[in-house]
């Protein structure tokens, strides 16, 4: 018969185990930069929140260089909903006039940012909130399409800021807000900002938490992920439709930072307890892997 003290042994042991197989990878990311896009169900399943959270405090504890940003369109709408303006949406995103872009701002820089920053920093690491007008740390430019409002772009990014603070041993927690040469403030799409920030900062890895397995070959059947694929290959699933909807926006970042030198781009499922660990420590991972070619490792 199995006692309480001999579970209590086996259960130490695994820990033990575990932490033991995953050394060879803190080491190779020991210093190393990873920014993770943070949204999905995982923003909004309590639970699943604090599993992340915890994630981020442990790439920062063992070495890891994490930046976090985030999106918070279900927090958005739901204001909108309170100051009774109807979400409204146009190509697949959210149409904004100066009002929505109050709410825009309001939310995303004073609420859904703070409250990441306070949760982390109750975990036991040191985060700071920021935006993209913050240091001028993100231009931003007109998306470009009619009748979307004050949609945009990144124009530029510049890394002094998140550099000094990663430097100094804080977590950047970085909102999709930024503004114009002229000050006008923009929503940008949370997965383009991450992907140009790592492209920017040359992070090793730009990891995209989603409410998907991963890219898949049947959208309709998570079996059939697709762990591993290059540049050339992403492309071809979008141009042959085996990519579709909202996955090609997030597909198209990865490629895009992965041209400017990001190492590997990542799209994991979120709803998956320690899904960054996972990904990140083990060798077969969770989701899809893109890298800029089938030759690199």
């Amino acid at each position: 018969m199995v006692t309480q003290s001999d579970y209590i042994r086996e259960t130490e042991a695994t820990r033990v185990r575990v932490l033991s197989e995953a050394l060879p990878y803190i080491q190779q990311f020991a210093g190393r930069t990873v920014v993770v896009k943070y949204g999905g169900a995982a923003m909004k399943d309590s639970a699943l929140k604090d599993t992340v959270i915890r994630d981020v405090v442990f790439l920062a504890c063992v070495g890891v260089r994490p930046v976090v940003v985030h999106g918070g369109g279900p927090e958005i709408n739901s204001w909108l909903g309170k100051l009774n303006i109807e979400p409204q949406f146009k190509h697949g995103l959210r149409v904004t006039d100066a009002a929505t872009m109050d709410v825009v701002e309001m939310v995303l820089v004073g609420r859904v940012n703070k409250e990441l920053v306070a949760l982390i920093n109750r975990a036991g690491g040191l985060a700071v909130g920021l935006c993209g007008k913050d240091g001028n740390m993100i231009t931003a430019r007109p998306e470009g399409r009619e009748g979307i409002g004050f949609v945009g772009e990144v124009s530029n990014v510049e890394t002094k800021l998140i550099e000094s603070l990663v430097n100094s041993g804080y977590i950047p927690v970085v909102s999709s807000v930024a503004a114009d040469e002229n000050g006008q403030p923009y929503n940008i799409n949370a997965d383009t900002v991450a992907g140009e920030i790592a492209a920017a900062l040359g992070a090793e890895k730009l990891i995209l938490l989603t409410d998907t397995a991963g890219i898949l070959q049947d959208y309709q059947e998570p079996s059939t992920l697709i762990p591993r694929l290059d540049i050339q290959q992403a492309r071809n699933l979008i141009d042959t439709g085996v990519v579709g909807g909202g996955m090609i926006p997030k597909v198209n970042c990865c490629v895009r930072s992965l041209a400017q030198g990001v190492k590997a781009a990542h799209i994991i499922d979120g709803r998956i307890p320690h899904a960054l660990l996972l990904e990140i420590f083990t060798d077969e991972g969770i989701g899809s892997m893109i890298v800029a070619s089938e030759f690199m490792s």
